[in-house]
Formats: structure tokens, sequence, C-alpha cells
């Protein structure tokens, strides 16, 4: 098997059914009830993050770090919902190649759950675990790409899986094969495929 040769997936609503930062910033809210006083100002900056207003807002939302153990958290919360990860993404589900992971939750989040699941590469937001802080941009839409040629200069992708056909086709773009995900459900598209449905 040739060393530049992988697998690569999206997370949020591929592998995992929801958009797992958003809940582990609830998860956090749960179980350090001390942080509730913040909650009106997190969900502030959740909503005008989702409403398109700017990434500095997803920052804002993780500001709680400052006061808990955001990597300690992190383990806890994977240890709580590494179950609900969809089968496609088990080990023996995957095929024999290394596999890439792409997105755009918290790479310290993240960390842990693609240890557990052997990910050859992580690729995520960069975020300071103790401030919330995001170093450079989040990494969705054209920054996918960005980043995978950044760290992996001369990976060749051979399946490349995500749940959203829009903001992902610049990774479908770098596979030669793509699959579509939905509710832990694959079926394969070709390029063209996506193509016409986005620019529809």
């Amino acid at each position: 098997m040739s060393d530049n040769k992988f697998d690569l997936y999206d997370f949020d609503k591929t592998v995992y059914p929801v958009d797992s930062e958003t809940v582990f910033l609830f998860y956090c809210l749960i179980h350090r009830p001390y942080l509730i006083i913040l909650a009106p100002w997190l969900l502030l900056n959740l909503a005008l993050f989702f409403l398109g207003f700017g990434d500095q807002f997803k920052g804002r939302c993780f500001s709680f770090l400052r006061f808990t153990d955001g990597e300690k958290m992190a383990e806890k919360f994977w240890n709580n919902q590494q179950k609900r990860i969809y089968p496609i993404f088990e080990p023996e589900n995957r095929g024999s190649r290394p596999i890439v992971v792409c997105s755009a939750s918290p790479e310290f989040f993240l960390r842990p759950i693609c240890e557990k699941y052997g990910v050859h590469t992580l690729i995520a937001t960069k975020m300071d675990p103790k401030t919330g802080r995001i170093d450079g941009f989040n990494c969705k839409d054209k920054q996918k790409p960005l980043r995978l040629a950044q760290a992996l200069p001369d990976a060749e992708f051979i399946n490349v899986y995500s749940d959203s056909l829009k903001n992902d086709i610049h990774i479908f773009e770098l596979g030669q094969r793509c699959f579509h995900a939905v509710k832990g459900t694959l079926t394969e598209m070709s390029i063209e495929e996506i193509r016409r449905k986005v620019n529809k």
C-alpha cells in the first residue's frame, strides 16, 4: 500500500449524528453548573455564529474554557458519546487505508475520539483549549483543502465522505470516489452529480 493514499472523512453529521461542538458546549454547562452564569453570553454568540456573522463568534462560544479544563472535559465527553458514532466509522468497516479527518470542530476536542478510532491525521480548527481563542481560520469550506495541502502535501485521497455536498464540495473534488453520508448511510456519487446538485 502506498504511504500517501488515504480515505478522508468529515466528522460532524458524517460519522457523528449532530454538530458535536455544540453538544459539547451544553455538556460542559450541564456538568459544570457554575458556568451557567455565562450561558446568555455563550448562547448569543452561538446564535450569531450559526447566523453567519463571522468566525470570531465561534471563539467567543468557547470562552467558557477559561474556567474549566477543556481537554479533560473533551475526554469525558467522548467517553460518554462514543456510542453515538455511526458504524461506518468503526475500523472494521473502513477498509485498510489510513484515515484523515478534516473538520470545523476544534482540534483539541476531536483528538480523543480520533485517537480511539485510529485516525492517522486530524485536521481541524486550531483552538486554544485554555481560552477558546481560534488560531487562524475556522476549518470549513475552502479552508479544508488548504489545510489538507499544508499538512499532507503529497496525499492522494481515494474515498471522501461527508454529509454536506455544498459545504464539502472542495474536499469531494480531491477524491477518486465520493460518498454522501446521511444518518450513517453512504451513497456513492460522482463528482459531476455533486456539482450539479450544488449548482442548482
